[in-house]
């Protein structure tokens, strides 16, 4: 029985982003699928495992204790849309800076299109600045006076 879509990102967000399980990459995306949204506003898609790969590992390296949970879903046709909590303390040095061993704590959503058990196309927004503001690479921003 193929799996739903709502199976298939949570299985993805389980065993890519919290155990870590690279081979499941190559199981959960062709070399044809597209996701978009995380190469910067105007970026390409990343096409294929291939080219995912490299962001994993950044992010696994950056944050060895990583985790992703999922928080809900909302199913329609071969869409799945997740609302996604990410969690970790920056404990390496790939996003390009010495590590701060500060926690992180933030928010983002998913939408992925499943089809016979693989995702075709996932778009990906995640709250990257305040990541970084957790971090103690960007400052926040001042408040306006009342």
């Amino acid at each position: 029985m193929t799996p739903t879509p709502d199976a298939v990102t949570r299985e993805w967000f389980e065993e890519v982003w919290n155990q870590g399980r690279e081979e499941t990459i190559d199981r959960l995306i062709t070399p044809t699928s597209k996701v978009f949204g995380l190469t910067g506003h105007d970026g390409p898609p990343m096409v294929g495992p291939a080219a995912f790969k490299p962001l994993f590992h950044t992010f696994r390296e950056a944050f060895p204790d990583l985790r992703v949970t999922v928080e809900r879903t909302t199913v329609d046709g071969e869409l799945c849309t997740a609302y996604c909590r990410v969690t970790g303390r920056h404990g390496g040095r790939a996003l390009g800076g010495e590590p701060t061993n500060r926690p992180v704590d933030f928010y983002g959503m998913v939408i992925l299109r499943v089809r016979d058990g693989v995702v075709i196309e996932g778009w990906n927004v995640f709250d990257f600045l305040t990541m970084y503001q957790q971090m103690g690479w960007v400052s926040n921003p001042v408040l306006p006076a009342s």
